[in-house]
């Protein structure tokens, strides 16, 4: 539109092909354009951290793949940078020829929803001018042009690009690429020969296209590089109507993004979900690893136990042999023999020596007394836990028994029991080897010990309860039957 003290009028220019394109912008257009291509390429757009997980897992800031509960989403940013008329999209449609460099300044907060696709809330405000060669209008000639952007909204979705990765536990530049829609309120200044003239506020849609990259700089916090273009629904952004194409302005910025929450958890902007897949996958494997290892000790004490379990049997039973083994069969077991290899069928005392010829048996009656002495012997018969060893408080009783049986020629039955403890063989072994005991006992104080029959019944039998440790002692007994 055409702006006079006081005034608008709109005013629509008609393109001079002769005339367009002769003095583009030389300076101004160089750089414009390393700006661009510092934000758009760079050698270190992809550069990851190193992760160094193949020799050990770093489940640090682990978060359970595609879970937001461990995750900050949040983050806001504060900007600033140059605005101008200039854009990378044809750039020879300008309706100023000679673009300036203005500041501008910008805020936002962004939510990211998924890993790669946040949604982000911009403010941005500041000026674009421009100049432009003298062209005739029939009016005058307008010399430059300033646009102050009071404010401006937009809504945008951005992608983050190259954040999933095998390898790599977290990127170190994130790249990206944004659009959207917003609405700017902006004013419009036109120079015409020298004298300034300001246009009404307007309010205008917008459509906002960026591209950038991310630094992280620390925990949370990420150095924000972005060039984008803002493409305004409507020609006469810069004062002036020319043509059928709409004006566009470009905003180059750097800034700088604090993700908001817990510092302990991870900014999901710079989150890699691909590989804490694999991190979750090493972390079983490593719990697998270790409960294998668990249960390999677990085993290797359960060998041990029962090797010491079988040796300990091994050496009770070599023992119970020892006890019980009769090479000569004479009755006295070889441990207690001293007369081995006595002839089949002859009569031996105690040591296993044989016996002088004997004499006519003679017929004797047991009476109540002889009996007493029997029982005596019986209350008093104890022996070590496991063993066919007899105690010392057992021999006064035992050596009235063998008197008596010495002084009236009884023969005597010796039955021997244990308790349940253990299993039938080594318990009838047991029993066995003690009635055997007692029989040598009294051999050994004179008793005929052919006269003496010892057997071995092992657990059968009870007297008492098994149950407790006081039926389990009365249940371990040699009985003595006398005739």
């Amino acid at each position: 539109m055409l702006l006079t003290m006081g005034k608008s009028y709109p005013i629509k220019i008609k393109r001079d092909k002769n005339s367009q394109m002769t003095t583009i912008m030389k300076s101004k257009f160089k750089k414009a354009s390393l700006l661009l291509t510092g934000v758009m390429v760079g050698g270190k757009l992809f550069a990851q951290t190193p992760d160094t997980s193949a020799m050990r897992i770093d489940n640090s800031n682990y978060v359970q793949p595609f879970s937001h509960g461990g995750l900050r989403t949040f983050s806001i940013g504060f900007e600033g940078g140059l605005l101008t008329p200039y854009t990378i999209f044809s750039p020879g449609q300008q309706d100023f020829k000679s673009p300036h460099q203005e500041v501008g300044y910008g805020g936002f907060i962004k939510d990211e929803i998924i890993p790669g696709l946040g949604i982000q809330a911009d403010f941005m405000a500041g000026k674009v001018s421009g100049a432009i060669t003298a062209v005739d209008q029939g009016t005058g000639s307008y010399t430059s042009f300033s646009t102050k952007i009071h404010y401006s909204y937009d809504l945008t979705a951005d992608f983050t690009l190259a954040n999933i990765n095998w390898g790599t536990k977290k990127s170190f530049i994130q790249p990206y690429i944004s659009v959207g829609t917003g609405m700017m309120n902006y004013t419009a200044t036109l120079t015409q020969n020298g004298v300034p003239a300001t246009g009404n506020a307007q309010n205008d849609f917008y459509i906002p296209v960026g591209a950038g990259f991310k630094i992280n700089l620390a925990t949370g916090v990420n150095l924000d590089l972005g060039y984008q273009v803002d493409f305004v629904n409507a020609d006469d952004f810069d004062g002036l109507v020319v043509g059928n194409n709409n004006d566009r302005f470009s905003y180059a910025h750097v800034g700088l993004e604090f993700a908001l929450g817990a510092r302990s958890k991870p900014q999901m902007a710079t989150y890699n979900p691909v590989n804490s897949m694999r991190t979750e996958y090493l972390m079983d494997d490593q719990r697998l690893q270790i409960q294998v290892n668990q249960e390999k000790a677990e085993n290797a004490q359960l060998q041990s136990s029962l090797n010491a379990t079988n040796s300990n049997l091994a050496t009770t039973n070599a023992t119970l042999a020892k006890l019980t083994t009769d090479s000569d069969g004479d009755g006295v077991p070889d441990y207690y023999d001293k007369c081995p290899n006595t002839p089949p069928n002859t009569p031996v005392d105690g040591s296993g020596c044989p016996l002088p010829v004997k004499k006519p048996d003679v017929k004797v009656y047991v009476t109540q007394e002889d009996q007493k002495v029997v029982n005596e012997a019986v209350k008093n018969l104890e022996f070590d836990f496991g063993k066919a060893t007899i105690r010392e408080h057992s021999d006064e009783s035992l050596n009235k028994l063998a008197s008596l049986l010495v002084s009236k020629g009884f023969s005597l039955k010796l039955s021997g029991y244990t308790d349940n403890v253990g299993s039938v063989s080594a318990n009838l072994r047991l029993s066995k080897a003690r009635a055997e005991s007692v029989k040598t006992y009294l051999s050994q104080q004179g008793a005929d010990p052919s006269k003496i029959t010892a057997e071995g019944y092992g657990k059968s039998n009870p007297i008492a309860s098994n149950k407790t440790d006081k039926g389990r002692q009365i249940n371990r007994r040699v009985e003595f039957s006398m005739f």
